[in-house]
């Protein structure tokens, strides 16, 4: 199991003693993403523009390992998943008080016959309570977190998120006044854990690759008709944004990495050409050569191919130039939600992030600089 300890505290320096003292008085934030494939924290504290992550802590647990069989957790995957979550309860104890939280799962909890008893087990010994979210919830969490990647000149925004048992794609616009919204999203219902499962070969065959990049255009087909944006791509008057482990590897791959580098790899703009480039790289390295390299690694080796096939089935429906790659997502949404919601409540924010009920699609949200 993988261990966490405690950061120790940066000694203050002269004349620099109040500054640390203001950080120290922040509130903490934290976010949970438990997703198919992996368990994240983030802990933060606000900024005056966004926020600064204060720890983190990830773990791959493959929730969702075998959940195309019958349905349900394993306890195999429970007890790992059960682990890491122990692990993040310690990480909040040691940051406490935590002003402020939201814990949330994803697909594979959606799909899980047996998850209350799961989630009653994770209350039980590790004192979180887990939320399910829905697709239209996890997509906006999504866009939210890639707010401030998105580019000034251009108004408007697909962002993918290539989970471990689904994707969703969200079309977001921004008004010139600044505000962000949500046109319309899609959830493809299958991830890189459920593809590799559906083809568990070691190494992915041509026609399994081809079934996924079949299978979504279908699925992207529909959407391209209610919204019409092929056009506007091909003009490059719409942003591509990219946001899950396959995509973080293929920017590390293509920046030729010795060791994956979060503030290397985020907010990177790769060309359709460097995308296929890479891709072709990853194909030529085979299972083995996934499993040495440093980027990818054992636990990603069969993974990174199904996402590859998802990606590829993009860049092939739609005449996508360039994807600007995002090493953030659900987590640092959940987290520009929360405190905006706090400086609405303080401030009055003339665009606060909301998420009630009846406008949690399409409330406006305010993008900044985000310096986690």
């Amino acid at each position: 199991m993988q261990k966490w300890r405690k950061k120790t505290m940066t000694p203050s320096l002269p004349g620099k003693g109040k500054n640390v003292a203001n950080q120290a008085s922040q509130p903490n934030y934290a976010a949970i993403d438990l997703g198919t494939n992996s368990c994240r924290l983030v802990i933060a504290t606000p900024t005056p523009s966004s926020f600064r992550i204060v720890e983190t802590f990830s773990k791959i647990t493959r929730l969702g390992e075998g959940i195309i069989n019958n349905n349900e957790l394993s306890k195999a995957a429970v007890k790992r998943t059960l682990a890491a979550l122990k692990v993040c309860a310690g990480v909040l104890a040691e940051y406490a008080p935590i002003c402020k939280s939201r814990y949330v799962a994803t697909a594979a909890c959606r799909r899980a016959l047996n998850c209350k008893p799961f989630l009653d087990l994770v209350k039980r010994e590790t004192g979180l309570n887990l939320e399910i979210i829905s697709p239209k919830e996890e997509s906006r969490l999504a866009v939210v977190g890639c707010i401030p990647l998105l580019s000034r000149n251009i108004k408007r925004a697909v962002v993918f998120d290539i989970g471990g048992g689904s994707t969703e794609v969200s079309l977001a616009r921004t008004t010139n006044s600044g505000n962000t919204f949500i046109e319309g999203y899609v959830s493809l219902p299958y991830g890189v854990v459920t593809i590799s499962e559906a083809f568990p070969s070691q190494e992915m065959t041509p026609l399994a690759y081809d079934t996924i990049i079949e299978r979504t255009h279908k699925i992207l087909a529909e959407f391209e008709e209610k919204h019409h944006i092929r056009d506007a791509i091909a003009k490059q008057e719409i942003q591509i944004i990219g946001t899950s482990g396959t995509v973080t590897v293929l920017g590390a791959v293509h920046l030729n990495l010795p060791r994956y580098n979060r503030s290397a790899v985020d907010g990177i703009a790769m060309s359709k050409q460097d995308i296929e480039r890479t891709i072709n790289k990853i194909k030529r390295l085979g299972d083995e050569g996934r499993r040495k390299h440093p980027c990818i690694g054992a636990q990603k080796a069969d993974l990174t191919m199904a996402g590859c096939a998802i990606i590829e089935a993009l860049i092939s429906f739609w005449p996508i130039s360039e994807i600007t790659v995002a090493d953030r997502g659900i987590r640092e949404g959940i987290l520009l939600d929360m405190m905006h919601a706090r400086r609405k409540k303080r401030h009055k924010p003339r665009y606060p992030f909301s998420r009630n009920r009846r406008s949690s699609f399409n409330d406006k949200y305010k993008g900044a600089a985000n310096d986690g």
